[in-house]
């Protein structure tokens, strides 16, 4: 018998094309664009700063962050031993937690537990809210739905999980279409032991849709009849998208309906995925092929799967360790600065990220700031402003941004040929004060080895070059300029780097 729990809005799509289970492809329509969505920003992103507020501490390891949209102003903030805190900006954090499922959760290693949490569509009448975490007594990942009214913990979906209990995934958040998705890592250890990625009989290292609103048979749920595995032979029909190592945490853009994925690496690549709506259905984000952009285990790569590029990767070299993705900012107090602009960043590392839709296919990237260490996740209130928490401190954080003047701009100029390449840099001081002492740092394009340089000290690690001052050069008055330069080979890709810090700031890049 099916039961209704909320009307789904009207899911505008055409119906899917299914040939071979690699190759799945989808057209549906992009939603309209809300009126309220936000200003799209034009200033430029070196010019801009992220700064957080701490609001509140006494957290035991915050995992995740909702906001239910009732008007009450409150977030719900996730430990990972299984209870839900309550804060609000008037009261602080609320001693007593608001859900306490400590005796179903197993929270045994690192990434156990309590991982995510989403309130209802319909949460003012329903007062129900979705769970994700790591069950007793084997570490299944589980979804459930819990009733506030009578303190019910209904599960709906769970996968085995037993064999490690790292890349559990945990993210939870209701799409544009009133469908819930929730993201599963792939089984864990290293290097895709069980290939799961690639596989489509297995809920790991996946991205899920189901319609939680009705329930369909045997199953507490039903799978949407536009889901690009339902009704594939052998294919798990839950599954939206695929090829994932450990999706920790996914956002939906409010304005246009894109999924943004940050899918934490094996050692050498995170990454940042953007799916827009129509990309979406049965996409395919490479592991265990690939890792970001560069092949990883060869034999993961046959069958002539379609494989969707991230938009961004950057190395564990700049002290990184594991994404944190976040959010695209559309609230209303700095959306001259940074509306349509997607913020994430690094548990390791704290480097705050910046990306923005260059309008030609490609993306502006800086990093823009610092969150306070060990940030395990964002969260978004109903207006779109950013809060994050952070994980050993057990903080919770406001997030706010500025405008600011970079004190730093490179120009460069390059000449490629054959495997070589030559660039050379003019580093300017567009501060107000002395640069007494530098280091710029940028990456290279993959394929890119430096074999001399000129003007400065200069060391390569992986993709991320640190070039020093040398000692005659170490003082770079306001307005003045300094010329460094190197030589490379190359395998093919000779393009520029694209962003630079000096000394920790963002420089502006070009005249």
């Amino acid at each position: 018998m099916l039961k209704r729990r909320w009307a789904i809005p009207l899911l505008i799509a055409s119906l899917l094309s299914l040939s071979t289970l690699p190759a799945v492809s989808a057209s549906p329509l992009e939603p309209p664009r809300p009126a309220d969505a936000g200003a799209e920003s034009s200033v430029p992103l070196p010019e801009i700063a992220a700064h957080t507020t701490q609001v509140a501490s006494g957290l035991k390891r915050p995992t995740a962050i909702a906001a239910p949209d009732d008007g009450s102003g409150r977030l719900f903030i996730t430990e990972k031993r299984g209870r839900v805190r309550v804060y609000h900006p008037d009261t602080g954090l609320a001693q007593t937690p608001l859900i306490d499922i400590t005796a179903a959760v197993d929270e045994s290693g690192n990434e156990r537990g309590l991982l995510g949490i989403t309130t209802a569509p319909d949460f003012p009448d329903s007062r129900e809210l979705y769970l994700a975490y790591t069950a007793l007594p084997d570490g299944a990942v589980t979804l459930a739905r819990y009733d506030l009214d009578d303190a019910s913990l209904e599960v709906l979906l769970s996968q085995e999980h037993a064999t490690y209990s790292n890349h559990n995934g945990g993210q939870l958040a209701f799409g544009p279409d009133g469908h819930l998705y929730w993201s599963i890592g792939d089984g864990g250890g290293s290097g895709d032991p069980f290939d799961s990625g690639q596989r489509v009989d297995t809920l790991l290292g996946k991205i899920l849709r189901i319609d939680v609103s009705r329930s369909c048979g045997d199953l507490a749920y039903c799978v949407p009849e536009d889901n690009p595995f339902a009704g594939v032979a052998g294919a798990r029909p839950e599954i939206w998208t695929y090829g994932l190592r450990n999706p920790w945490r996914f956002s939906f853009d409010p304005a246009d309906g894109s999924l943004w994925i940050g899918d934490v690496g094996q050692g050498r690549w995170e990454e940042i995925d953007r799916l827009r709506p129509a990309e979406q259905p049965g996409a395919n984000l490479g592991w265990s092929c690939r890792e970001g952009l560069v092949v990883f285990d060869e034999a993961q790569c046959g069958g002539g799967a379609e494989l969707t590029d991230p938009v961004f990767t950057y190395s564990p070299r700049t002290g990184s360790c594991a994404v944190i993705g976040g959010q695209v900012y559309r609230g209303k107090p700095f959306a001259d600065l940074v509306g349509g602009t997607y913020i994430a960043t690094d548990y390791c590392s704290s480097t705050v990220w910046a990306l923005r839709d260059d309008g030609a296919g490609g993306y502006l990237q800086a990093e823009i700031g610092q969150t306070p260490t060990q940030v395990t996740a964002f969260g978004a209130t109903p207006e779109g402003e950013l809060y994050v928490v952070n994980d050993l401190p057990g903080g919770l954080h406001r997030v706010s941004f500025e405008r600011v003047a970079p004190t730093c701009r490179i120009t460069q100029t390059a000449y490629a040929w054959g495997g070589g390449l030559t660039a050379n840099l003019t580093l300017t001081n567009t501060g107000t004060t002395p640069v007494s002492g530098w280091k710029l740092v940028f990456p290279l394009a993959l394929g890119q080895t430096i074999i001399s340089d000129w003007n400065t000290d200069l060391v390569q690690n992986g993709d991320m070059v640190t070039a020093a001052n040398a000692a005659y050069n170490g003082t770079i008055a306001p307005g003045d300029s300094v010329e460094i330069g190197y030589l490379a080979n190359h395998t093919g890709d000779t393009s520029a780097p694209e962003r630079f810090t000096l000394n920790g700031h963002a420089c502006t890049i070009g005249d």
